[in-house]
């Protein structure tokens, strides 16, 4: 990838997830989770970004909220559950990135915290304080 093409990384923490008895990884969402979660998938449709290429936790919370968010885009992008992303470290996740193929451009990433804000803390870097807001914002 040259610096002409730079990638845009979109990430995308699940839902709300609900606390039953069972596995963290089997953790399914909760009600409100299954209603945001297409919210945040036509905000995703909103900014115009045709993904290439989405990578998703194998979690279960983290499927559903992709399961429910990928029906308000345009065009499903090829995804990839990743197993790496679930309990991954900012580093694990930054070793994903560099990863992933030159021809994605756009590319989506579906995890949990604290590896996606410690993720949009790094590669915002000190970024314009509106824009710093906004990814803070809940």
């Amino acid at each position: 990838m040259s610096v002409d093409t730079p990638r845009r990384i979109v990430l995308l923490r699940h839902a709300k997830a609900d606390w039953p008895q069972v596995s963290d990884h089997d953790r399914p969402l909760a009600d409100r989770g299954r209603m945001d979660a297409p919210v945040a998938g036509h905000k995703l449709a909103d900014t115009g970004i045709t993904f290439d290429l989405a990578l998703c936790s194998t979690a279960t919370r983290t499927r559903e909220t992709w399961k429910l968010a990928v029906q308000e885009l345009p065009r499903r992008p090829r995804t990839v559950y990743e197993e790496r992303l679930y309990e991954a470290t900012l580093g694990d996740l930054l070793a994903l990135l560099n990863e992933t193929p030159d021809e994605v451009n756009d590319l989506l990433v579906i995890g949990h915290n604290p590896s996606m804000h410690a993720a949009a803390d790094a590669l915002a870097g000190s970024g314009e304080r509106d824009a710093m807001a906004r990814m803070t914002k809940s």
